[in-house]
């Protein structure tokens, strides 16, 4: 069983170099890091969980990439993962380099989770373009592929148009770090099989799980793609094994658990031996 860490927030509270060493110490596969770069103050967007307020903890992320870069400093095996990336708030030639260089000085160990975002005032703030913007992160991804596969990458779009241009170092991963997509939209699997490797599902119950992964099977077969290329990791879980087995038995490749809020080492340190003695 495959089961990674996502970070609780405040999340600039604890070293990220700590939180790998004992993650991947104690037999963690990978470590997540999510992102909400700027939150207005006054914003009507209801949070997704809950249909109320926007809870101060979001505007309290790090930086995934500078976060990811110290835990691959102190670790050799840990997968490092962005859960999620909200594509249209970052320019993906800028983006593009940064994954570049994590997964090639990382030894090839990088995830790029990615989403659109549901905070419409904050995609805003970064000239995404709200109502359009699983369109907009599309082409950000088919930039990102061309600049990480190709000796000179140029393009055309809606949203980005530049001439030809040379973008380096190249990913470790080939062709390019495996992509997976998080969020439910109802066209969620369809865009995993054409653009993606994987799906990244929050809130999602075994019996859903289990009717995606049919679906996605379906899907990737009618595409000529091999099921078993596309994983499934769940987000943000309870560390309990009678919350973790039910979603493996349904079809996930990983489940992501999550830690809760301490405010020394020693207690997150302390609670992490903890978690994995319940989940291993």
């Amino acid at each position: 069983m495959l089961i990674g860490l996502s970070m609780p927030l405040p999340a600039y509270t604890i070293d990220p170099a700590f939180m790998a060493r004992n993650a991947e110490r104690l037999g963690f596969d990978s470590i997540w890091y999510a992102e909400h770069p700027a939150v207005p103050v006054e914003s009507a967007s209801p949070f997704p969980a809950t249909g109320g307020a926007i809870p101060w903890t979001y505007s309290h992320f790090t930086d995934p990439y500078i976060a990811l870069a110290r835990a691959s400093a102190v670790t050799s095996k840990l997968k490092l993962g962005t859960g999620i990336t909200l594509v249209p708030q970052r320019n993906p030639l800028l983006l593009a380099k940064e994954i570049a260089a994590l997964d090639l000085h990382s030894g090839g160990r990088f995830i790029f989770g990615i989403g659109t975002g549901w905070l419409k005032e904050e995609v805003e703030l970064f000239g995404g373009n709200f109502k359009r913007r699983w369109t907009q992160t599309r082409e950000a991804l088919d930039v990102m592929k061309a600049l990480w596969t190709r000796d000179a990458a140029e393009f055309h779009g809606e949203f980005f148009d530049f001439p030809p241009v040379r973008s380096y170092p190249k990913p470790a991963q080939k062709p390019h770090p495996p992509i997976v997509i998080g969020g439910s939209a109802k066209n969620v699997l369809k865009r995993i099989v054409d653009h993606a490797d994987g799906w990244l599902p929050n809130r999602v119950t075994p019996a859903d799980l289990e009717k995606a992964r049919k679906e996605l099977d379906r899907l990737a077969a009618a595409a000529g793609r091999d099921p078993k290329s596309i994983t499934i990791s769940v987000y943000g879980q309870e560390p309990k094994k009678e919350v973790l087995r039910p979603l493996f038995d349904a079809g996930a490749d990983r489940v992501v658990v999550r830690a809760t809020h301490v405010e020394t080492e020693a207690e997150m340190g302390a609670q992490l031996e903890r978690m994995a003695e319940a989940v291993f």
